[in-house]
């Protein structure tokens, strides 16, 4: 298993990964289901070395982005020295591999290597099930908060619901 940026030939699969990550998100009945994402926020998180994805025997087992501010989901707290961790999305080939949790813990050495502070990551609603995932993982869970601006956020931050917040403080 490894662990290294996204090129730009791996954009089609990012993208499928995605699909299967809205359709197990309607299997579950997750009251938000991830929209379609541009693919220009894609090539871009490529392009800046931001969109990362987990090989194992030369599939792409999982992807996910990093993001160092994200001012509109965490308002003052941008400010810490943070890496944020953006839509994880895992190949159903590999579920049950615990990928999330090697997504958490390389960017909790990630941010170490790079002096930063906190690793965070957000879902929306109450989504019981990503709660105790992400908590288990070794994420403190900050509650839930409404979101003030979602414009220039992503689809599916639009939709009125609260956005729960979680932090691990290196």
């Amino acid at each position: 298993m490894k662990i290294v940026p996204a090129t730009p030939e791996d954009i089609s699969e990012i993208f499928r990964l995605y699909r299967c990550a809205q359709d197990f998100q309607r299997e579950k009945k997750t009251v938000v289901v991830w929209p379609d994402f541009p693919h220009s926020l894609v090539e871009q998180e490529v392009a800046e070395g931001r969109q990362y994805k987990i090989v194992i025997d030369d599939k792409v087992a999982c992807v996910f982005a990093l993001a160092f501010s994200d001012p509109d989901i965490w308002y003052e707290k941008d400010e810490d020295q943070a890496v944020y961790i953006h839509r994880i999305a895992t190949n159903p080939e590999f579920r049950g591999h615990h990928l999330v949790q090697t997504v958490i813990d390389w960017t909790v050495k990630y941010a170490r290597e790079n002096h930063l502070q906190y690793v965070r990551l957000d879902t929306l609603d109450e989504n019981t099930g990503l709660i105790k995932v992400y908590t288990s993982a070794g994420f403190e869970f900050l509650g839930m908060h409404d979101l003030k601006n979602t414009e220039n956020l992503p689809e599916h931050y639009q939709s009125g619901y609260q956005v729960a917040l979680f932090e691990i403080k290196l």
